[in-house]
């Protein structure tokens, strides 16, 4: 591959996905995208970014970035942030949404949907508190063929084994061949959508928490801006967002703030009394 043809192909995922590429990270380019070049007949990836050259839109392009942007996920990922949210963001919610006792959570970049799923089972976990609650999750990824796997629910015993307690496979799911499948009544819980951090995710509507982990890390600073001042215009009032241990919003934005002793953890800027309420 040329340094024009990597150069082209850099931009093209910027532009559609953000996703950064170094030159060092060409390898990542041959591994991924010359199984997308043989499928389309081609036989490099010289060819692949001739015929892409002649079409921007479109499923091929559609496909290169799928290929580039699908990352790995696994059940209870980092735990922490899922122990500050059954012990941290959950009560701060029900004590401040008491009046309303609706809740909506937004797992972004939700990939093979392990996260969603965990902060289902986590919400199930919690079924007495908040049987009168009206909970909905969303769950929304750039890849389409990812999401019809996460709907699907269906994971392998390598994927179930990678942070899942036992005592949560035995109880919120059932073995399909070789495989698991998560309970439907969890699956139900979880909306799934296509969705691309780069545009406004206003039409989604506000939310009280949202889940953007290990995103940012794959992004350069304005995108990273962008994309967190997006967020900033969805995350309600008193709401909180997660980000990965990696990643922060110091020195990229002041539409958050982090929270003390809660590391990952933000609420909007304007909203400073919830750094009060968590403690």
């Amino acid at each position: 591959m040329t340094g024009e043809e990597f150069e082209f192909l850099c931009k093209l995922l910027k532009d559609r996905s953000g996703l950064v590429l170094t030159r060092d990270k060409a390898y990542l380019l041959e591994s991924r995208l010359l199984p997308v070049a043989r499928k389309h007949g081609h036989k490099s990836l010289d060819d692949l970014v001739h015929t892409v050259r002649l079409q921007l839109t479109g499923d091929l392009v559609r496909e290169i970035v799928e290929a580039m942007t699908t990352n790995e996920s696994f059940f209870f990922r980092d735990i922490k942030p899922f122990e500050q949210f059954k012990s941290v963001v959950l009560p701060a919610l029900m004590k401040s949404r008491a009046g309303k006792r609706k809740l909506r959570i937004w797992s972004a970049a939700c990939s093979s949907g392990q996260e969603p799923y965990t902060i289902a089972m986590l919400l199930a976990e919690q079924q007495s508190k908040l049987s009168d609650w009206s909970i909905e999750i969303l769950a929304t990824d750039l890849s389409s063929e990812i999401l019809e796997k996460a709907r699907a629910g269906l994971y392998s015993q390598f994927e179930v084994q990678r942070g899942l307690p036992i005592q949560h496979l035995v109880k919120y799911f059932k073995q399909k061949g070789d495989r698991w499948q998560i309970a439907a009544s969890l699956r139900e819980r979880v909306r799934f959508r296509q969705f691309n951090l780069l545009t406004d995710p206003r039409p989604l509507g506000r939310f009280d928490v949202v889940f953007c982990r290990n995103v940012l890390i794959y992004f350069d600073q304005p995108t990273k801006a962008g994309v967190l001042d997006r967020l900033a215009r969805v995350v309600a009032a008193g709401g909180f967002l997660y980000l990965g241990g990696a990643e922060t919003v110091l020195g990229v934005s002041d539409r958050f703030e982090s929270l003390p002793k809660h590391r990952g953890l933000y609420c909007p800027t304007a909203f400073a009394t919830v750094r009060a309420a968590v403690g």
